[in-house]
């Protein structure tokens, strides 16, 4: 039933009411932390007491352009968190099309609960499975004749693919659902076959799902350092340099610098996908 036209100024104040509370949390808990974040990026510390002084310096910054050291991890992290991407669309692609197409009623939901189920597993307990199974001595060697990549950048990919696939499939399939079965029996009706079908079709309008999937799987990716510390051996991305520069150096201001290359990554991406209507579908 429709509201009524006068209604609606009430119905409008009463949700604005209702979500200012949530608003009022983002912007002073996520927006003020970030602008936190960003001030403190511009000063610097006291060399014997380590102590942050809230003294002007653009030497944080500069670090991050100057330093060969810091420039090798962001391109190394940028290229994992791509990689990870790449690798989720393509098991997610043909397995989202599987549950949603060919799959029967009773097997699709299988499937969706077989999808999600290791989202209730532990973080951890799924990383230090994969450590396990890479392990020089592990089942994969065991299997393989002693043949095991071991821990470094590519067991990194293998286990963060692992952990977002998830993300990756659901979008991905939900996608693959919304496409409208008239469109499939036009295209067949019209002898185009299966393959000129998916490409031309199918593709185009599940385009902007996997846009979406890969949202969670770049920035989930990108920010990641417990599986990097985990698998990856010496192996350092961004998160294992600022969690370093943190908790290690103790040098707060270099680690709040170094926490605006994800940062402007993830923005720069999000703008990226925003053209393919991505946004709509996260």
């Amino acid at each position: 039933m429709s509201v009524p036209s006068t209604a609606r100024p009430g119905a409008r104040l009463r949700l604005a009411a209702l979500l200012g509370p949530p608003m009022v949390w983002l912007v002073v808990a996520y927006l003020g932390s970030m602008a936190v974040l960003l001030v403190s990026a511009f000063w610097s510390t006291n060399t014997f007491t380590g102590a942050v002084v809230p003294v002007y310096t653009s030497g944080n910054l500069l670090a991050l352009v100057t330093d060969p050291l810091y420039r090798d991890v962001t391109l190394r992290t940028l290229l994992v968190a791509l990689g990870v991407t790449v690798l989720d669309a393509a098991v997610a692609v043909p397995m989202a099309l599987y549950m949603s197409r060919v799959a029967s009623p009773r097997a699709r939901v299988a499937l969706v609960v077989a999808v999600t189920t290791p989202l209730w597993a532990s973080y951890l307990v799924k990383a230090y499975a994969w450590r396990v199974l890479l392990s020089p001595t592990g089942p994969i060697a065991w299997l393989t004749g002693g043949h095991s990549s071991g821990y470094g950048i590519g067991a990194v990919v293998v286990t963060l693919a692992y952990l977002w696939l998830p993300y990756m499939v659901l979008p991905v399939f939900a996608g693959f659902d919304r496409v409208p079965d008239s469109l499939l029996e036009a295209s067949a009706d019209l002898g185009a076959p299966m393959r000129t079908t998916l490409r031309r079709i199918v593709a185009p309008l599940v385009l902007p799902a996997v846009a979406a999937g890969s949202i969670f799987t770049f920035s989930l990716s990108l920010g990641d350092y417990i599986a990097v510390t985990i698998v990856g051996g010496k192996t350092q991305m961004l998160g294992n340099v600022i969690y370093g520069q943190l908790i290690t150096a103790n040098d707060q201001p270099l680690a709040a610098a170094l926490s605006l290359v994800p940062l402007a990554a993830i923005v720069i991406y999000l703008l990226a996908m925003r053209r393919t209507g991505a946004l709509e579908n996260v």
